[in-house]
């Protein structure tokens, strides 16, 4: 059941023609996010483990360090005292801030898109309305001409 569910979270995220690129990278990115908490909770623990003053001993441990790594928060409650699990760090850090900043870079652009849409439907209206307004003025300047003539 959970590999079907990956290959299909995967196909939805990265797998869409019609997406644009903006929105394809942010998908990966998040999915590369994921896959670094996963593989970082585990390298963290497996770097901590028999280390004096470890904190990071089991899995879960390890996850919610990932996490809250990943997203700056950084409670302190769990932290790694070797070489190998800080530098572990570092990697979950610079992919979760490099992650966080494209999605949210993504959804700017998505914003950003919606509204020079709305504009431009504006702006097309509006110009068909000036156009109306031309014609209209052109024909009141025959009618006026026509009957200055007729005078």
């Amino acid at each position: 059941m959970l590999p079907g569910f990956l290959a299909r979270a995967i196909e939805a995220l990265l797998g869409r023609e019609g997406r644009s690129l903006h929105l394809r990278a942010a998908g990966g990115a998040l999915l590369v996010l994921v896959v670094v908490m996963l593989t970082g909770s585990w390298a963290v623990v497996a770097a901590e483990q028999g280390a004096e003053g470890a904190t990071l001993t089991t899995y879960p441990r390890g996850l919610w360090w990932s996490v809250e790594t990943a997203t700056t928060v950084g409670y302190g409650d769990f932290y790694p005292v070797t070489l190998g699990g800080r530098i572990v760090g570092v990697v979950v850090m610079v992919v979760g801030i490099t992650t966080y900043g494209m999605v949210t870079a993504a959804l700017a652009t998505w914003f950003v898109g919606r509204e020079r849409k709305r504009r431009g439907r504006i702006a097309h209206q509006a110009g068909a309305d000036l156009r109306a307004l031309h014609e209209r003025f052109d024909r009141l300047e025959q009618l006026l001409s026509a009957h200055s003539k007729d005078s």
